[in-house]
């Protein structure tokens, strides 16, 4: 294992080699932070990625790439569609998210702060510096009737294609948000809705690991109900 005090001259490398900037602290009054870790050797389902095994700047890479998209759910969130579904009536359960906006890879608002690397993977930790507008999105889902919610959500045991190795950590993800959303409802309403909308996003980065062969994911998430649609309607 490489201590990360004697991992600066490679952070260093990381750092120039995606994005061609330092670490600036001190200068933006609101900073989001977070930490992901990426296996050089990722097998999932017995499919292997085309990069295999990762180098040190492809991790790193794939590490930022999903910064990114945790910055993303944390400050804009998804809108979501969810079917609650009851097999007593063959109603299927459906959960579908759309992100409502993007924090791109190379954003320069988003900074390594340090690295650290054993024989099997890399751990990242990064600043994000809101702007002003993304401020005031990230105070919006800590005030009026957000509510909170965590899960733990399961990628697919079996994948006959495989996706790739984001998608599969979504899939995970996307289940979560999906037992979340179905245990706030079943604590909240009398009667199981079929059908409930609103916006959801992450609380915090989501902890990965694998469970049982599969891709497992811890959550936290806060939740804007906007409409609760009971079976009585249809």
């Amino acid at each position: 294992m490489i201590h990360r005090r004697l991992f600066f001259p490679l952070f260093f490398f990381i750092s120039s080699f995606l994005f061609s900037q330092g670490h600036e602290s001190g200068n933006h009054p609101y900073v989001i932070r977070g930490e992901v870790s990426i296996d050089f050797e990722f097998i999932y389902a017995g499919h292997v990625d085309e990069e295999y095994p990762l180098d040190i700047p492809a991790a790193s890479r794939r590490g930022l790439e999903e910064t990114a998209l945790f910055y993303s759910a944390m400050i804009y969130g998804w809108s979501f569609n969810y079917e609650v579904g009851e097999r007593a009536r063959q109603i299927e359960e459906i959960m579908e998210l759309k992100l409502d906006g993007r924090i791109e890879f190379g954003d320069p608002a988003l900074k390594v702060t340090d690295t650290d690397v054993n024989n099997s993977r890399i751990r990242i930790w990064t600043d994000y510096h809101l702007s002003p507008s993304q401020q005031r999105r990230f105070q919006a889902w800590r005030s009026g009737t957000i509510r909170n919610a965590q899960a733990v959500g399961f990628g697919p045991s079996f994948l006959v294609e495989y996706p790739g190795w984001i998608e599969v950590k979504q899939l995970a993800l996307e289940d979560a948000a999906r037992v979340a959303l179905r245990a706030m409802l079943r604590s909240s309403e009398r009667n199981r809705p079929k059908e409930a909308n609103g916006f959801i996003s992450l609380a915090s980065f989501p902890r990965f690991y694998m469970d049982g062969g599969r891709m497992a994911v811890s959550a936290r998430f806060r939740v804007l109900l906007t409409e609760i649609v009971p079976f009585a309607v249809h």
